[in-house]
């Protein structure tokens, strides 16, 4: 009986397999990469706004605290963004006739909101709750890079499913005192510059997070990790 292959097909058929697997496995690298890259979660890239509000000057230079604007932090799933009333608290006295402000202005006679672009932000299918991340003594620095830095606003993180997890398993790494949460200053401990909680000085970030995840009644990694605390 005559050959019906060549001979060569065996070479050709692992040559095609591999070549393949190579293909696919480039894709979805290619693909995981460009999920993280700025181009689609935006990190490191500030968005334009209404107004070029800078954090910075308000933070850092002015030194007010984040809760000033974002008043629902500390007992709601979403921060808020401030009413123009807010802005106009100071500006009503200051600055009063800066052309940059003027959409401030505008939106305080009118009644009608400034449309400000969301800089953090995570799916519609996924439950976020900045509340208990504010309790538990996770710094708004953890998710939100140094702010107090920032002239105008950008994502430091891409608050992907990979990000949350990473600080899910290992919430140690990042917990603080309740009373640091919001200071933008906040270092964590070292052998030059312990933090106190409770009478106890700690040294190392590990150890103090340890600690905290005891004292704030952490729930356990396989709660906090499984699927539906995110996704209800």
């Amino acid at each position: 009986m005559p050959q019906i292959f060549h001979r060569s097909s065996n070479a050709i058929s692992r040559a095609s397999i591999i070549i393949t697997l190579v293909v696919v496995s480039g894709a979805l690298w290619a693909f995981a990469e460009l999920q993280r890259s700025p181009y689609f979660s935006w990190r490191g890239v500030a968005r334009e706004q209404p107004v070029p509000f800078s954090h910075q000057h308000h933070v850092s230079g002015l030194g007010i605290d984040c809760r000033y604007c974002h008043t629902s932090v500390e007992t709601s799933s979403f921060a808020g963004i401030p009413p123009t009333k807010t802005c106009m608290n100071c500006h009503a006295q200051i600055w009063t006739n800066a052309a940059l402000l003027e959409p401030v202005r505008e939106s305080f006679r009118s009644g009608k909101s400034l449309e400000w672009t969301r800089v953090n932000a995570v799916p519609d299918f996924v439950y976020f709750d900045h509340s208990i991340h504010i309790n538990k003594g996770v710094g708004c620095k953890s998710c939100h890079g140094p702010v107090d830095k920032m002239p105008l606003m950008y994502a430091e993180n891409t608050l992907q499913m990979e990000f949350c997890l990473n600080c899910h398993r290992e919430p140690e790494k990042e917990l603080r005192p309740r009373e640091s949460v919001f200071d933008m200053t906040y270092q964590q401990p070292s052998s030059s510059k312990p933090v106190t909680v409770n009478g106890q000085k700690f040294t190392d970030q590990i150890a103090l997070g340890t600690f905290l995840k005891k004292e704030y009644r952490l729930r356990g990694e396989r709660d906090i990790t499984s699927c539906n605390t995110c996704h209800r």
